[in-house]
C-alpha cells in the first residue's frame, strides 16, 4: 500500500513486517467502522511504544545532561513525552496523512487532533521496536523526537516560565476565555493571555488548559524574539 511504503521511505526504516506499521496507523474508529478483529487498532502498540519511549528518552537525557539532577531530568523527560510535544513531532513527520481513521473521526479533524497524533507516534515506536528491536526504535526516537529539547521544554513549561518572568517584573498574568465552539465531545477554546491589562497573545485548544498553555507559549516566543532571551528586564 502506498501509505505504508511512503512512510518507510520518509523515516528511513524498512519494516520486515509491514502489517505492524499498518496497525500502528489504524485508529480504533477505523477498526470499528470496518468491523476488524479485536486488537486490530493501534492501542496495544501505543501502550508498548510509550514504555519504549520512556526508557530511550531517559537514557538519552542521562547521558547528554550529566550535570542535571534527577528532578530536572524528570521535568525534561516529561516535556518530551507529553501529548502536545509528541503531536508536534508527529506533525513534523506529517503522520496525520498516513492514519486510517473512521469517516466521522476524519470529518471532525482527527488527523490534526493532538491525542490521536501522539498516540499514533507512540504506536509507530512500538511497531519499530517489535519489528527491528531496541536499536532500531532508539535510532527513530533520537532522530525524530529527541531533538530541539530546549524548545520542547519551553512549550511544556510555558505557563510556569511566563509566570516567573512576569513576576520578576512585579506583574501578574491573566488568562481570558474569548471563544468556545464545537460540539461537547470536540470543543475548541480560545484564550488570550494579558499582562498589565494588555493582550500578549492568543491560544486555542480542546481544553481551556491547553488553550492557556498555547497562549503562554506564543507569548514567550514574542518575548524571546523581542529581547533575545527569556529574562525579564
Amino acid at each position: 500500500m502506498k501509505k505504508i511504503k511512503e512512510f518507510q521511505e520518509l523515516v528511513g526504516y524498512q519494516f520486515k513486517s509491514e502489517g505492524l506499521l499498518r496497525q500502528a496507523f489504524t485508529h480504533s474508529s477505523y477498526a470499528n467502522e470496518k468491523r476488524m478483529k479485536k486488537h486490530s487498532d493501534n492501542e496495544r502498540l501505543e501502550f508498548l511504544g510509550d514504555a519504549v519511549l520512556e526508557i530511550i528518552s531517559s537514557e538519552f537525557l542521562y547521558k547528554n545532561y550529566p550535570d542535571q539532577p534527577e528532578g530536572e531530568l524528570t521535568k525534561l523527560r516529561a516535556s518530551i513525552v507529553c501529548e502536545p510535544t509528541l503531536a508536534i513531532c508527529a506533525n513534523e513527520l506529517g503522520l496525520g496523512d498516513y492514519l486510517f481513521l473512521g469517516k466521522g473521526e476524519d470529518r471532525t479533524g482527527g488527523r490534526t487532533r493532538k491525542s490521536i497524533l501522539s498516540d499514533a507516534l507512540e504506536a509507530v515506536i512500538g511497531a519499530i521496536y517489535l519489528d527491528g528491536g531496541f536499536a532500531s526504535a532508539k535510532e527513530f526516537v533520537e532522530k525524530y523526537i529527541m531533538t530541539d529539547i530546549d524548545h520542547k521544554q519551553l512549550f511544556y513549561d510555558s505557563k510556569t516560565i511566563l509566570q516567573e518572568i512576569v513576576q520578576g517584573g512585579h506583574e501578574t498574568v491573566d488568562y481570558v476565555l474569548t471563544g468556545e465552539s464545537g460540539p461537547d465531545h470536540d470543543k475548541s477554546f480560545t484564550v488570550e493571555v494579558h499582562v498589565r491589562g494588555k493582550r500578549l497573545s492568543t491560544g486555542t485548544g480542546h481544553t481551556k488548559k491547553a488553550a492557556e498553555q498555547e497562549a503562554a507559549y506564543r507569548a514567550l516566543l514574542l518575548i524571546r524574539d523581542k529581547k533575545g532571551s527569556l529574562e525579564c528586564t
